[in-house]
């Protein structure tokens, strides 16, 4: 089942690098007590994700921080060394967390996976992005397809502060 409007993030547990290496970060340290939008991508590095999605987070992180909002994550069905690179390629590293989600477990938590075999990717997560109030659910913008990010960009994001 799909989570919604109103429900609590699972708890799951993520990795991400950082400059002392890789930690692991869980759902409790990253949205308790905190304002948080998450925005997720079907992979790191792929052409929509790295050339839309992530870069108008980026473009937008201090207009979306100066609009209450403690903290900016991106999370993908991909291992840490790869959210990593592409933290450090992207210009993102420091600005935003680059969640690994290496075995799905948050993305089937969340009821937002998606078979993308038949493109050469297997299991990996829907595109969206949520506004997060203490871990409870208060904005979900899930696109209809892997390769738009409109519903789920910066710019619609903006919108909902």
């Amino acid at each position: 089942m799909t989570i919604a409007i109103g429900d609590k993030l699972p708890a799951a547990t993520f990795k991400e690098k950082t400059a002392d290496g890789p930690v692991e970060i869980t759902t409790d340290q990253l949205f308790s007590g905190k304002r948080v939008v998450l925005f997720a991508v079907p992979g790191a590095f792929t052409p929509t994700c790295s050339l839309n999605h992530l870069p108008g987070y980026l473009e937008n992180r201090d207009t979306i921080l100066g609009k209450g909002v403690d903290d900016i994550a991106v999370v993908s069905v991909n291992d840490w060394h790869v959210m990593g690179a592409w933290a450090q390629s992207s210009g993102g590293m420091g600005k935003i967390h680059f969640l690994a989600d290496w075995d799905a477990g948050f993305t089937k938590a969340v009821g937002l996976d998606t078979d993308l075999s038949a493109g050469g990717l297997g299991l990996r997560s829907k595109r969206y992005s949520m506004l997060l109030e203490d871990g409870v659910v208060k904005a979900l913008n899930i696109e209809e397809s892997p390769g738009q990010a409109t519903v789920s960009g910066a710019a619609a994001m903006l919108e909902l502060l």
